[in-house]
């Protein structure tokens, strides 16, 4: 899941950004409206944390403009403001959430989750293939009912693998949903991670390679 996030605080958005992607999020920083209009041109987001005032503007006039344009992408406004007026402002402009400073990261990181979740298309929170699952809300990976350790970004990739299964996903599919622009899309950075990924799996292996294309989950064969 990417998210965009809008914050011209020096300290706070480095810790915003870096938090999110410890808690699995791939997160882009943008510390104004024009360039967080930039990114939502070029890049596709699960959701964006904004705060209310940066220095070009309010994140209001962004977020109208997005309703504008009939996105549905969901929104967090963070601000020092919290009064009930401003609260129903954020509402009426399409806002989706309200969290006001200071916020516990936890609480942050929990609603944004939820927020990219409700922009997708539903899903069961468990995943299985073949003796993998995984469990979403708990954030968990077994095989043959073995818990593995996984890294976030280990989780990221095999949820989308595990989502389309038994499809080809491509490195550039796979670096857009769960990288940012912290990562050099040209690198091998999803070859090391898959190898590391069928590591942590172990055999047989489920993870297929097809050239020239990407990645493929195997498909559990079919009986009969």
């Amino acid at each position: 899941m990417r998210v965009l996030i809008i914050e011209d605080d020096p300290e706070l958005g480095p810790v915003l950004t870096t938090g999110l992607r410890d808690a699995g999020f791939a997160a882009d920083l943008a510390p104004t409206l024009a360039d967080a209009d930039l990114k939502l041109a070029v890049n596709t987001y699960d959701c964006v944390v904004a705060d209310r005032m940066v220095p070009d503007g309010d994140a209001l006039a962004l977020l109208g403009a997005l309703r504008a344009r009939g996105s549905t992408l969901p929104v967090l406004l963070l601000t020092a403001r919290d009064s009930i007026d401003d609260r129903v402002a954020g509402f009426e402009h399409g806002a989706d959430d309200y969290l006001v400073k200071p916020f516990a990261f936890a609480e942050l990181a929990a609603r944004v989750r939820t927020l990219c979740r409700r922009g997708q298309p539903s899903r069961p929170p468990l995943l299985r293939t073949s003796d993998l699952e995984l469990d979403l809300p708990r954030r968990r990976v077994r095989r043959a009912g073995t818990l593995l350790s996984l890294t976030a970004k280990e989780f990221a990739v095999l949820e989308v693998l595990m989502l389309r299964v038994g499809e080809v996903v491509t490195r550039t599919e796979l670096i857009e949903r769960c990288w940012d622009e912290s990562s050099e899309p040209m690198s091998n950075v999803v070859d090391v991670l898959i190898g590391q990924l069928r590591r942590r799996l172990g055999e047989p292996r489920l993870i297929e390679t097809v050239r020239g294309a990407g990645y493929r989950l195997a498909a559990p064969e079919a009986d009969g």
